[in-house]
C-alpha cells in the first residue's frame, strides 16, 4: 500500500470519530470524543511496537521512539485532537471527489455545492483527488490531517527501520478553545530540540508568526422598572452594551483587516430588561499595538461607567496565547531546517503571517520555539473545508525530510 492510500485511510479513520470541543466545559478535554481519538491512538501506536507512550486523563498522548541514529536532533512534532464548533454538525462525513473545474455537488439531498465562483482557491487543484465534507461539518482536516501525517510516519520509521534520532509525538486536546492541551502538556514529558506543529494552510505555508489574543468579557448591570414610572429610573443595560459596541467600529473589524492588521471581534451579546454581556476577541501581532488595545477598553469601560453612573459595569481581560516569534530568541534552527526541508522536497516556502493561533503559540511562551507547517487543507473553519491529496501527501513528506535530516 503506498503513502497515499495509508494517509487517506487513516484520515478518513480519524475524521469518523466525532472530536469537536465545547468552549462552555471547562474541563479537560472538554469532550468526550477527544479521549476516544487519544485512546484510538494509543492503541494504533501500541500495536506499531511503541513501547513509551503515555495517554493522560486530560487526553494528553504522548509517544517516544528511541532513537537509532547517533548524534541526531530529538524532535517533537504535535497535532490537536478537536474539530472546531461553528455551530455545524459535529458529525463529519467525508468524501474524496475528484476536481475538474465545474461545481462539484457535497450534498444532493440539500444541494450544497462548492465552485469557483464561490471558492476561487479550488482553480489550483484541476484533475485532483479531494476531500471535502457533506456540507453540513467541517471536514475537519484541522487537524485531523495532521494526526494521519504524524501516525504514518510513527508506522514508517518502524516499518521501514528508518535512522533517526529521538522522536516525541504529542497529541492534545481543545487547541481549538484557547490551546488548553498545549497549555497543560508538561515539557518534562515532552523533551525536544526542535519541535513543529501541523496545522490548518496550504502546500508550503510556514508559520512563525501568530496572533498576540485575548479576549474581554462587559458586564452590566441596569435597573429595572416600568416604562409608566421609568422615567429618571430606568437603565437600560442594553443600550449600555450598544454605546460598546459602537465605539469599537473604528478599531478594526476582521471583517475589515488582512495581513498584520489587528482588530476587536464582537463575538457574544447577551442581554435582558436587567443585564448584558457583550464578549470581544482582541487580536494584534504586534505587542504594544495588543497591549493599547487592552487599556483603550479599560479607559472606555471607565468612560461608560461615567456616563452610566446608575449602572454596574464590569471588564474582566484575559491573555490566551502570544505570538510566536516573540519566543523565538537567537537559536532559529528549528525554522532554518523546516525551509530546509521544503526546499529539499521542491516544494516553495510561503510564509505567512497567521492570523490566529496554533498550539506553538502555547509552547513558544514555554520556551520551546515552534513554527507550524501545512497540512495542505483550505477554509478551515468552514463547511467548505477541502484537502487535495497531492496537498496532503506532500505534508507527510516533509515531516519525513525533517526527521531525515535531524
Amino acid at each position: 500500500m503506498n503513502i497515499e492510500q495509508i494517509l487517506c485511510d487513516r484520515f478518513q479513520r480519524y475524521v469518523a470519530i466525532s472530536s469537536q470541543s465545547d468552549a462552555n466545559n471547562q474541563e479537560l478535554p472538554s469532550s468526550s470524543g477527544q479521549y476516544q481519538l487519544a485512546q484510538l491512538l494509543h492503541d494504533e501506536l501500541k500495536n506499531l511496537g511503541y513501547n513509551n507512550i503515555t495517554l493522560h486523563p486530560n487526553s494528553i498522548l504522548i509517544a517516544h521512539l528511541p532513537g537509532n541514529k547517533p548524534n541526531a536532533k530529538t524532535l517533537g512534532f504535535i497535532a490537536h485532537l478537536d474539530t472546531v464548533d461553528v455551530g455545524l454538525s459535529p458529525n463529519i462525513t467525508s468524501q474524496l471527489l475528484t476536481y475538474n473545474g465545474k461545481p462539484l455537488c457535497l450534498n444532493a439531498d440539500q444541494q450544497i455545492y462548492i465552485s469557483e465562483q464561490t471558492h476561487p482557491e479550488l482553480a489550483k487543484y484541476h484533475h485532483q483527488d479531494i476531500f471535502f465534507s457533506d456540507g453540513t461539518s467541517v471536514l475537519g482536516a484541522d487537524d485531523k490531517a495532521a494526526i494521519a501525517v504524524l501516525m504514518t510516519l510513527a508506522e514508517q520509521l518502524i516499518t521501514t527501520k528508518t535512522p533517526h534520532g529521538d522522536i516525541y509525538l504529542a497529541f492534545v486536546p481543545d487547541e481549538e478553545i484557547g490551546l488548553r492541551g498545549a497549555k497543560a502538556l508538561d515539557l518534562k514529558d515532552f523533551p525536544v530540540e526542535h519541535c513543529y506543529t501541523i496545522d490548518c494552510c496550504e502546500r508550503g505555508e510556514v508559520i512563525y508568526e501568530t496572533f498576540n489574543a485575548g479576549s474581554a468579557q462587559l458586564s452590566i448591570t441596569g435597573i429595572t422598572a416600568h416604562p409608566m414610572s421609568a422615567k429618571n429610573v430606568l437603565v437600560n443595560p442594553n443600550l449600555i452594551a450598544a454605546d460598546f459596541i459602537s465605539m469599537l467600529n473604528d478599531m478594526g473589524k476582521p471583517e475589515q483587516t488582512a495581513e498584520r492588521e489587528g482588530y476587536f471581534w464582537v463575538t457574544d451579546i447577551n442581554g435582558n430588561q436587567n443585564t448584558a454581556s457583550v464578549s470581544v476577541a482582541i487580536r494584534d501581532f504586534d505587542q504594544e499595538h495588543y497591549n493599547a488595545r487592552k487599556s483603550y477598553l479599560t479607559t472606555l469601560t471607565a468612560f461608560l461607567r461615567h456616563k452610566h453612573p446608575k449602572a454596574d459595569i464590569n471588564i474582566t481581560l484575559t491573555d490566551i496565547y502570544n505570538n510566536i516569534s516573540q519566543a523565538m530568541g537567537s537559536d532559529t534552527e528549528a525554522l532554518t531546517r523546516l525551509y530546509q526541508a521544503l526546499e529539499n522536497t521542491n516544494i516553495p516556502a510561503k510564509t505567512i503571517a497567521m492570523r490566529g493561533g496554533t498550539d506553538g503559540s502555547a509552547l513558544s511562551v514555554k520556551g520551546l520555539f515552534t513554527p507550524n507547517f501545512f497540512t495542505g487543507a483550505h477554509n478551515f473553519h468552514s463547511a467548505f473545508e477541502f484537502l487535495p491529496i497531492p496537498s496532503f501527501v506532500d505534508s507527510y513528506r516533509v515531516a519525513k525530510t525533517l526527521v531525515d535530516m535531524a
